[in-house]
């Protein structure tokens, strides 16, 4: 493998898509990459309104260490990373990273309550919208997509 092959792969690998063909279906991607992108920022905010609340109340409860600190990770997380989902900038990355903070509340939530269905239903829709995403990049109307097509890394068909 050459160089530039090898660099093309990994621009492909960060920034390319699995890409549908349709118009149509490239912006039901993108509406479902913004509105859950644009609905988990709160989330980041609110841990930031009370750190010491959720580091208490979750962090030490699942028995993490540094309860401080996981609080700021997760918040960060949850505002940065839904910023860039949004936009569908290092798309792969964000997801991986909000994914991650999304099976710490189900894992939270069934130490909490057991297996009650309603309070760990939003967090799973999250990780399933955010394991998609990694799974299959940002699509065409995304920055990531523009970024690999600038950079020539990304195949339009695949």
């Amino acid at each position: 493998m050459t160089t530039t092959q090898g660099e093309n792969t990994l621009v492909s690998t960060i920034f390319g898509s699995n890409l549908a063909p349709s118009v149509w279906s490239q912006l039901g991607w993108t509406i479902l990459r913004v509105a859950v992108g644009l609905l988990m920022i709160h989330n980041g905010f609110s841990k930031l309104a009370d750190v010491e609340g959720f580091a208490e109340g979750v962090v030490t409860f699942i028995g993490l260490p540094f309860p401080i600190f996981f609080t700021y990770c997760a918040a960060y997380i949850e505002i940065l990373g839904s910023i860039l989902f949004a936009l569908g900038l290092f798309t792969r990355p964000a997801a991986m990273a909000l994914l991650g903070t999304m099976f710490v509340a189900i894992y939270f939530h069934i130490k909490d309550t057991g297996f009650s269905i309603r309070p760990y239903e939003t967090a799973s829709l999250y990780a399933l919208s955010y394991f998609f995403f990694l799974l299959n990049g940002a699509g065409q109307l995304s920055l990531d997509a523009l970024i690999a097509n600038v950079l020539g890394g990304a195949d339009s068909e695949s």
